[in-house]
């Protein structure tokens, strides 16, 4: 089942094929009810209630949700492509993207995020790659923190020193 979702469906190895193979399919009449352990591609047109994760540390795992998916639980994957419906948090490692009528009522916890326009987060967004510190310090990598100026108060007076 290569090429869905818009990805490359020559089945050669360019980059927008890796990982976007599906193993497992749950269709639109079925819904799941227990959390979801999985490795390779899932794709989800019905419904779970449950969390969704992969088996052990497969970075090439991918999930994605159509338009009619749904999930009602929290989903840790590395790559994740949602069209659908997740009310919990959503943690992709590696990379998330969000169509046009992708719906999360939840945190979203991403490395790389891809979102279009009409998409809707209700949470918050939270960067989790491994550029954070410098981000939050608006430091570059290997800066050292103590080149910076000390200013003393001697005497009423300020010196500068350092």
């Amino acid at each position: 089942m290569k090429g869905f979702l818009g990805s490359n469906s020559s089945g050669g190895g360019s980059s927008s094929s890796k990982g976007a193979a599906v193993d497992t399919l749950i269709g639109r009449q079925t819904e799941v009810l227990g959390d979801v352990r999985f490795s390779g591609g899932l794709h989800v047109d019905g419904k779970i209630k449950g969390s969704v994760t992969t088996l052990g540390a497969d970075k090439s795992a991918h999930l994605s949700v159509s338009e009619s998916g749904a999930i009602e639980g929290d989903v840790r994957v590395p790559t994740m492509t949602l069209n659908g419906t997740v009310i919990g948090d959503v943690r992709a490692t590696e990379k998330l993207s969000l169509a046009a009528k992708a719906r999360v009522t939840g945190n979203v916890y991403y490395k790389v995020l891809q979102m279009e326009p009409g998409a809707m987060i209700n949470g918050q967004l939270l960067y989790e790659g491994s550029d954070q510190i410098a981000a939050l310090t608006h430091q570059k990598p290997g800066e050292s923190k103590t080149e910076s100026t000390v200013l003393e108060i001697q005497d009423g007076r300020r010196a500068q020193k350092g």
